[in-house]
């Protein structure tokens, strides 16, 4: 039997797979990895049935169900590892941009730190919970969308490495999640069966971020002015960290017409607002593009997706010299945001994807 080692997060996801994998014969071998994320109350959010991860009551809940099918099971300390993930979260809001920290946790943590692991375990395989297939191509094996619309993860996922591919399981992406909870149910996973979802940021259950921000980089609390884009000045704010490209809610200004952020300037603190339709972009530049296809020296056609509720739309993708590319998008789309990811598609294919640098 391959040996498989399951990234056990105490989640109904994580543990429906662990009796997925149980099913289809493999040695499974279950691994909590423990984040350090309950100091920062993600276990108090569990406990009052709010959306959180990665606890010391997860970490309990996936021991219980380990124990209950019978799989050796681990919990190591990635607490430090975890650390710089959110030192970077702070970082890119101190910078003016918006982090997408569950990109970096799947690319360097779970699929970097994990699959070596896995390697001093003999393991063949590792296996999420994630909300994506592994598919058979011609030319090896290709990362696609979960059959869950709703649920579909593989945005987050486009930083895998795709020489990982081949060890990688998916074992909940072919179900919809009424399905995965039917699963769970069946096999007695009383505990987990009805859990919440996780929060997309596992570290921000209370969903202020600042919090977290300012806890990393105090001085990101800091005055400044919002202003129009002819520098006319509407009201004061107290740090950027607490806005974001595109958003209108909790400006703290009366301009009489609805405003939404434009731009953020880190080097002065000045947060620049004006009307929707100026978030519009034709297209972006894009850093660290991660290939998960062979790459063309010429213009790729494929879709873009820009934010996790983001539909993916028509778009022409050029690489660069220096790593990155250049993604034109058929029609404009709004709120192209600094320090979020763009993952390029093809169908249900993920080709790959890279970082946003700047609005086109």
């Amino acid at each position: 039997m391959p040996r498989v080692v399951l990234a056990m997060s105490g989640g109904v996801d994580s543990s429906a797979s662990a009796v997925l994998l149980k099913r289809q014969g493999y040695d499974v071998v279950g691994l909590f990895m423990r984040t350090g994320v309950h100091d920062h109350g993600a276990g108090d959010a569990r406990r009052e049935n709010k959306k959180g991860c990665c606890s010391a009551t997860d970490a309990g809940d996936a021991r219980r169900v380990a124990d209950r099918l019978d799989l050796p099971f681990y919990a190591l300390d990635f607490e430090a590892e975890f650390g710089k993930i959110i030192d970077y979260f702070a970082d890119e809001y101190a910078n003016g941009r918006t982090p997408n920290p569950c990109v970096v946790c799947n690319t360097w943590l779970k699929f970097g730190q994990l699959w070596t692991f896995a390697k001093q375990l003999g393991a063949e395989f590792i296996a999420t919970g994630h909300y994506a297939q592994i598919v058979a191509g011609p030319d090896g094996p290709e990362l696609h969308r979960g059959v869950d619309p709703e649920k579909d993860q593989s945005y987050v996922l486009h930083g895998i490495k795709r020489e990982v591919l081949p060890h990688l399981l998916f074992p909940v992406g072919g179900f919809t999640k009424a399905e995965i909870r039917a699963v769970a149910r069946e096999a007695a996973l009383v505990g987990v069966a009805e859990k919440p979802d996780s929060v997309e940021i596992c570290f921000v259950p209370s969903g202020n971020h600042t919090d977290v921000v300012r806890s990393r980089r105090p001085e990101v609390a800091a005055a400044g002015v919002i202003v129009e884009r002819d520098g006319s000045v509407l009201g004061e704010h107290d740090g950027i960290d607490r806005f974001t490209i595109g958003q209108r809610k909790g400006l703290g200004v009366a301009a009489g017409r609805k405003r939404f952020v434009l731009e953020i300037l880190p080097e002065t603190n000045t947060v620049v607002v004006g009307d929707p339709e100026e978030l519009l972009a034709t297209g972006l530049v894009a850093s660290r593009l991660n290939w998960l296809t062979d790459v063309q020296a010429g213009p790729l056609r494929c879709e873009a997706k820009i934010r996790y509720r983001h539909a993916a739309v028509p778009a022409t993708v050029t690489p660069t010299p220096d790593g990155g590319a250049e993604v034109r998008f058929d029609a404009p789309q709004s709120a192209v945001t600094p320090g979020q990811a763009v993952t390029l598609y093809r169908g249900p294919r993920v080709l790959g994807g890279g970082w946003i640098e700047a609005r086109i």
